[in-house]
């Protein structure tokens, strides 16, 4: 084997936290963007839609460079990128060279985001596999969590520029960690291998998988990006008290995810997706009726509880039916679920134009239904996988 899984599942779970790290961190520094440079609705959102094109673009790139040059590589140039986008943000006044280093974090947050869930795949055996990818979204919400957590703690302190230089300094040294370790070896030895993921794209199997994940990455997105436009306008909370309500959505997945590492040992991975969609139209329906902020919190919890099983459990039938590809497979389910990202959040735009913005939990809804219906109808190809 010549690597020791242990030192290497640590290195994935880093790698995730800095993925959560460059996925909420533009929102955490925003609002002081926005005042440091007198930015308008249209300067900031310019900025902001840098970063998924970045992570789209490091989610189509991880897997060929993975199955071709193995996960060292990747982890030290993605971990650069993002930490070099990170304290530009904090070093540079430059607006164009901010929008570069927006993609920078983006880019290597894409990348770290498919290649550790990737590196989690490939050292784990079918029984651990689901296991071992929920541990991985637990470090994804210490990531997450944190970014805000430190700013909301530090920044009466210290200015958010500081700050970020701090948790770039943190990611050195864990790049440092990455070089000295030893990682599995390249699956693919010469050539890049662009044929192999030709042929996955007409893989009926993986593009399911990767269906699937297009509703749910369009799911967290929607409620990441809407629900804040949502309380603020059909409730009396006022738009601070729906951006804390969203870090018990990711509070609920944390949570979650710890639990279903046990779980998803011991159930039927199926169960516990059809479970888990259930419990999110629960969470969904509370929070359609939600007047107050401690009803807001606990319906978002309820629904970040349920849409925690999604990516751990797809991707692990991912893993475990693509193993010489797996990077490659991952990636290119990854690129799907993004895409779904950006095209339901666009979706919800022109819904809330049309019909108003409470019309959000009911699109939400919807969409969990069709995932619902999405496992039910490919059942018997799900249960071969295993």
């Amino acid at each position: 084997m010549g690597y020791n899984k242990t030192l290497v599942y640590i290195a994935a779970c880093i790698g995730m936290a800095f993925f959560g790290v460059a996925f909420i961190v533009m929102g955490a520094v925003l609002p002081s963007l926005t005042a440091t440079y007198s930015l308008d609705a249209v300067g900031s959102s310019s900025l902001v839609s840098l970063l998924p094109v970045g992570v789209l673009a490091g989610s189509l790139l991880f897997g060929v460079i993975v199955d071709r040059y193995g996960y060292k590589l990747l982890l030290v140039v993605s971990t650069l990128f993002t930490l070099s986008g990170i304290e530009g943000l904090s070093f540079f006044e430059n607006l164009n060279i901010l929008r570069i280093c927006i993609f920078l974090i983006g880019l290597g947050g894409g990348m770290l985001n498919g290649s550790t869930n990737a590196l989690a795949s490939d050292i784990s055996n079918d029984r651990e596999r689901g296991s071992r990818l929920s541990i991985l979204g637990v470090c994804y919400g210490i990531g997450a969590l944190g970014v805000p957590l430190l700013l909301g703690m530090l920044s009466k302190t210290y200015n958010y520029q500081f700050i970020l230089q701090c948790t770039g300094l943190v990611m050195l040294l864990s790049v440092l960690y990455f070089i000295a370790i030893k990682f599995p070896e390249p699956k693919i030895k010469q050539g890049f291998p662009f044929k192999q993921a030709i042929r996955l794209i007409k893989e009926p199997l993986l593009l399911i998988m990767g269906f699937f994940l297009f509703f749910q990455s369009g799911i967290e997105g929607l409620t990441n990006n809407w629900t804040t436009s949502y309380l603020d306008g059909r409730t009396a909370i006022g738009s601070d008290e729906a951006v804390l309500c969203l870090t018990f959505f990711v509070l609920g997945m944390t949570v979650s995810r710890l639990i279903l590492s046990y779980l998803l040992r011991i159930l039927k991975h199926e169960y516990i997706l059809l479970g888990g969609i259930m419990t999110a139209i629960i969470g969904i329906i509370i929070l359609d009726y939600a007047y107050n902020l401690q009803l807001a919190a606990i319906s978002l919890f309820i629904a970040g509880f349920g849409l925690a099983a999604g990516f751990p459990v797809i991707i692990s039938y991912i893993g475990t039916a693509y193993k010489n590809i797996s990077g490659t497979a991952i990636g290119l389910a990854m690129f799907i679920a993004l895409t779904g990202n950006t095209l339901l959040n666009f979706t919800m735009g022109f819904i809330s134009e049309t019909f108003g913005i409470s019309s959000f939990p009911v699109f939400i809804i919807i969409l969990l239904l069709i995932q619902g219906i999405i496992l039910l109808t490919n059942s018997k190809s799900i249960k071969n996988i295993y």
